[in-house]
């Protein structure tokens, strides 16, 4: 059975990758992401009966989220993990079923085929694929609210998982997950059920984000205005990418005194604005830019590379890094070395890392200089006095959140030139790798208030709601879209997905998404999203600004 997948931006053709993903998983990886997703609905099944009789299954809960965090785009390109996840997770479905049966639960005649199917070898698992993919939905409108939902529960379930590695649990939110998996099973849902399903995984989004953010402020205090360094030393290093703090704080503990630096790459970049990082002698800074480019930058980085999350472009055979690659959590690649979970109140063990860092060459300089970040809610709010000053006198016009993901598309350079065309008393705030489009073009400041503002990593676009919240409550207004701020957001993966349903659960309205509209979304979808929201597109630069400046 062929593949098919649209659930990121460069889906070929802006249709559906049908022979071998963009991303560059191949068509059996893909059809295995789908099989596990398929077992997730059917843990689902039991996990929320099994719930209605008080039963709540820690290792169920956390196997979902696991398991939806590493189908999201470019986390994990290792075909054995996932026929070893699907093998788990048939047991713990069989676990839970059991719970529910053995509490006076019945199992009725009608259960969906998820909750039912079972296999012992890899052929049967690949027998399957032709019955459970996307297209299995036939009705295009249903098939895109059900999928918008998924990548929607892919996003929280990342910033589900960065929170649960801070010990940050929040059961409503697995609750929500399993419900709205099941939710997409059931052919009796309408257009209308499954619209505020879509909403509902924003509200959840909303409340994911917000424990992330707490997660993450109270273990390593509130980001402050840091200038990072992008140069580098003249000792090995290790360059660490992907999302995840835990490890960040684990990689630094262990690589104290050895002679081995730390640097941070693309979405890790913000750990820069950490208080608690800032400790470190040997945590020199950020090395490179966005994710795309990695094919080029770690070449010249010389040490190994530590991918913690998604973002993983697959190495080309030649690659001299290609066998320095090490994953973790949702993340793997096949042939690198993946390093095991932490157990109870430990550490991962990153040894085998650093040894190979001391064996290596100092990374090769591709840039001088530092950039500005650290703009979360807490900072920002206590700016707040000189910003309102600013729009009050009329030295800050407007504010365009500029969020998101970055992508190797040529249309991209759009947001750059959005950047650099934008009117000097402006304001640009940002978060996710989508700044590195413009977070180092000399746009100077208004009254020693830079204009980008970097709040951090994609999950931080929750700082820029707080922060919109904030001025609304400061200028005394009834509405979010009453403020002078608007919203060009570009996209590519999940996690952007899960932030578009949180702004559109709080009521932001008028969001111009790009550089495509997502593949899944059918005409109709479309249309709602239009007519009740005013989500558009994106166009050129000029006409773009006519429309948010004019």
């Amino acid at each position: 059975m062929s593949m098919f997948c649209y659930q990121c931006q460069e889906a070929a053709k802006n249709t559906g990758c049908t022979v071998r993903g963009v991303c560059g998983k191949s068509e059996e990886l893909s059809n295995m992401q789908d099989l596990l997703i398929f077992v997730l609905k059917g843990i689902s099944i039991y996990g929320t009966k099994a719930r209605e009789f008080g039963i709540e299954n820690k290792k169920a809960n956390k196997f979902v989220f696991d398991g939806l965090f590493m189908t999201i785009t470019n986390a994990n390109f290792d075909d054995e993990r996932f026929i070893e996840a699907v093998r788990e997770g048939l047991k713990i479905r069989e676990e839970l079923k059991e719970a529910f049966v053995k509490a006076g639960g019945t199992i009725t005649s009608d259960i969906h085929e998820a909750a039912t199917w079972t296999a012992d070898t890899v052929e049967e698992f690949e027998a399957k694929n032709g019955s459970i993919g996307v297209l299995v939905t036939e009705n295009e409108d249903i098939r895109s609210l059900r999928e918008l939902t998924i990548y929607g529960l892919k996003g929280l379930a990342a910033y589900t998982e960065h929170a649960y590695n801070l010990k940050y649990e929040d059961s409503e939110l697995y609750a929500f997950m399993q419900k709205a998996l099941v939710a997409t099973t059931d052919e009796d849902l309408s257009v209308d059920e499954l619209v505020a399903l879509v909403l509902e995984t924003g509200k959840y989004g909303v409340d994911g984000m917000a424990l992330l953010d707490k997660a993450n402020t109270s273990t390593y205090g509130n980001p402050e205005i840091t200038k990072v360094n992008i140069g580098v030393s003249d000792k090995p290093g290790i360059l660490i990418s992907g999302h995840d703090l835990r490890d960040m704080e684990d990689l630094l503990i262990q690589t104290e005194g050895t002679g081995v630096d730390v640097y941070t790459h693309s979405e890790m970049l913000p750990a820069n604005y950490y208080p608690a990082f800032k400790k470190y002698a040997h945590f020199i800074g950020n090395y490179g830019n966005a994710w795309w480019q990695q094919k080029e930058e770690f070449e010249t980085f010389n040490g190994p590379i530590l991918f913690t999350t998604n973002c993983i472009v697959p190495p080309p055979k030649d690659a001299k890094y290609a066998d320095k690659v090490f994953t973790t959590g949702a993340s793997g690649y096949p042939g690198s070395k993946h390093i095991a979970e932490r157990k109870e109140e430990g550490r991962k063990d990153f040894s085998e890392i650093i040894e190979l860092a001391k064996t290596c060459q100092a990374p090769i300089e591709i840039e001088k200089g530092e950039i500005v970040g650290g703009f979360a809610h807490n900072q920002v709010i206590q700016l707040a006095d000189k910003v309102v000053d600013a729009v009050k006198s009329g030295a800050i016009k407007k504010f365009f959140v500029m969020a998101g993901c970055d992508g190797r598309h040529k249309t991209r350079n759009y947001y750059t030139e959005f950047a650099e065309k934008l009117p000097t008393d402006t304001v640009i705030l940002t978060a996710g790798c989508a700044k590195f489009r413009y977070n180092k073009l000399k746009l100077g400041d208004i009254g020693g208030i830079p204009r980008v503002l970097d709040a951090g990593q994609c999950n931080d676009s929750y700082s820029l709601v707080v922060i919109a919240l904030k001025l609304k409550e400061i200028f005394e207004l009834n509405d979010i879209n009453d403020l002078p701020i608007e919203f060009n957001i570009a996209w590519y993966e999940q996690k952007a997905v899960i932030v578009l349903l949180a702004l559109l659960y709080l009521g932001v309205k008028d969001i111009h998404l790009g550089p495509t509209l997502p593949a899944f979304l059918s005409p109709n979808v479309a249309k709602v999203l239009v007519d009740n929201f005013g989500i558009a597109g994106i166009s050129t630069v000029d006409e773009d600004m006519k429309i948010m400046i004019g």
